[in-house]
């Protein structure tokens, strides 16, 4: 993922900003006590997960689901697969597989959310073919969709199921800039029980806003081929541990890189200290196999 990519991550301060204000009024609300994890990857092909597939690996999908809980499943977003396809996802997947699907780009990029609202309908019929495996799916507006267009983001918010989690990413450096149009946006999103998606990549610091509309930490973390990105993994690790402490109890984390070949070094990485710190039992990639993970 090349969004937020920088020619010099080493001059990019990664402090993660504090907790929003208003995350810990919401967390406080919570009432949920099991502290559910998920940690994956954007995709599952062999081009962009370069050095994770043992020798003569028939089916992606079917090794990489033995290895992650999850996968943001960012191919729907390209086009709209059909519900034959979501089932046989769903049956290559294991018991406690979860996919979170990008909603596509005719609703969210083509026709900017006006018109939608047959492409939204049938986007949800097949994916609803994923049954129990089916996460959060989240929609990503164009980096030129500001503020401006509020109405109709409202409207799309007010028309979404009720039942179905949807999370959003805004991109329009004026979401952020203003106060007063952030905390509209975020009473939006707060009032609709929708999940307001943190990025963290090195160009768009704006994006880590460390406000959380719901219990649901939506986290899409872009490492920038560098050294910096295992201590940015640490910082996460305490940073999930003080919101699980005010309540939290849904992480839903997925790693990128500008350049995806680390991705799932870095998210055995991220899982083993969470393991630790959560005292959690999640698979930790080809750990139990004699294939190595590389950069090659």
């Amino acid at each position: 993922m090349k969004f937020g990519k920088v020619p010099q991550p080493e001059l990019i301060d990664f402090t993660l900003p504090k907790t929003h204000e208003d995350t810990s009024s919401v967390l406080s609300k919570v009432e949920e006590d099991d502290f559910s994890v998920y940690v994956g990857c954007a995709k599952w092909n062999r081009a962009d997960l370069k050095g994770f597939y043992p020798r003569g690996t028939k089916d992606e999908l079917v090794y990489y689901s033995k290895q992650f809980n999850c996968i943001e499943l960012n191919a729907t977003f390209y086009r709209q697969f059909p519900a034959e396809q979501f089932s046989k996802w769903k049956d290559k997947t294991p018991m406690g597989f979860k996919f979170f699907p990008k909603l596509g780009q005719e609703i969210s990029h083509w026709k900017r959310l006006q018109g939608v609202q047959d492409a939204v309908n049938l986007y949800l019929d097949n994916a609803a073919h994923l049954e129990d495996k089916l996460g959060t799916i989240f929609l990503q507006l164009h980096s030129n969709f500001g503020p401006k267009n509020f109405d109709r983001l409202q409207n799309f918010v007010m028309s979404w199921p009720k039942g179905i989690p949807l999370a959003i990413e805004v991109r329009h450096p004026d979401w952020f800039e203003d106060r007063s149009v952030f905390n509209e946006y975020t009473h939006l999103l707060e009032t609709n029980n929708i999940t307001n998606v943190l990025v963290d990549t090195a160009g768009r610091r704006d994006m880590i806003h460390m406000r959380l509309t719901n219990n649901e930490a939506f986290i899409r973390y872009v490492g920038a081929n560098h050294v910096s990105d295992y201590s940015r993994l640490d910082d996460w690790v305490e940073r999930l541990k003080e919101w699980k402490q005010l309540g939290l109890t849904n992480v839903h984390f997925f790693v990128h890189q500008n350049l995806e070949i680390e991705s799932p070094l870095l998210a055995a990485y991220f899982i083993k200290k969470l393991n630790k710190e959560f005292n959690l039992n999640l698979k930790i990639p080809n750990e139990d196999t004699n294939q190595q993970m590389s950069l090659l």
